[in-house]
């Protein structure tokens, strides 16, 4: 799975950049706050990248830091958000004011995004506001964990696998001696995942 590019910015819009990587041009899909502070057109540019799966789909979604990527893949974890209504939750909030205003249930905040309704920003609320207080707290940052374990978390993801489940059938599968190397990592963390 993709989960960083760097490379030459051939287009930038609002809500979507094309990145030359090497000679191969990559459509990424961004939020506002990405794309403001991205330098111009013809300069190199980097972004940490969701690869979004489908039957049908492969879409990559971008981002300047990670914590706005860890911020979409919580928000795509909710029951009814799809990877668009997360680019916009993203797009219409600074990611510490949509932390913050899931934190506080503050849903009139949330609708204020165009897109979101009142039980959509409720749902966020109901399904994210603990989540919020422990990264809040500083409980959740997990262990470092290197680019190998992080490429097998993201597959697993795509899956469909949740995120604590992922990281904790990866780091298993690491303590049981499992090669660092993707495939037997992905093959014995996914046995783990299923239970």
């Amino acid at each position: 799975m993709i989960a960083f590019l760097r490379g030459r910015l051939l287009a930038k819009s609002p809500n979507q950049v094309v990145v030359d990587v090497n000679g191969v041009g990559y459509s990424v899909s961004i939020p506002v706050s990405t794309f403001s502070e991205l330098p111009d057109r013809g300069a190199e540019a980097e972004l940490f990248i969701y690869t979004h799966v489908r039957e049908d789909t492969l879409a990559l979604y971008g981002f300047l830091t990670e914590k706005e990527k860890m911020l979409f893949e919580r928000l795509i974890s909710v029951g009814g958000i799809g990877p668009r209504l997360a680019i916009t939750l993203l797009s219409g909030l600074q990611a510490d004011e949509l932390m913050a205003a899931i934190r506080a249930g503050d849903v009139q905040r949330l609708v204020h995004v165009p897109g979101v309704g009142r039980k959509t920003g409720e749902r966020l609320v109901l399904e994210l506001r603990e989540k919020m207080d422990l990264a809040a707290a500083g409980a959740e940052p997990a262990p470092a964990r290197s680019s190998l374990e992080e490429d097998v978390i993201s597959a697993l993801l795509n899956l469909g696998c949740a995120r604590a489940a992922a990281q904790s059938a990866v780091q298993k599968a690491r303590q049981n001696g499992t090669p660092a190397e993707f495939e037997p990592l992905f093959r014995a963390a996914l046995k783990l995942a299923a239970g």
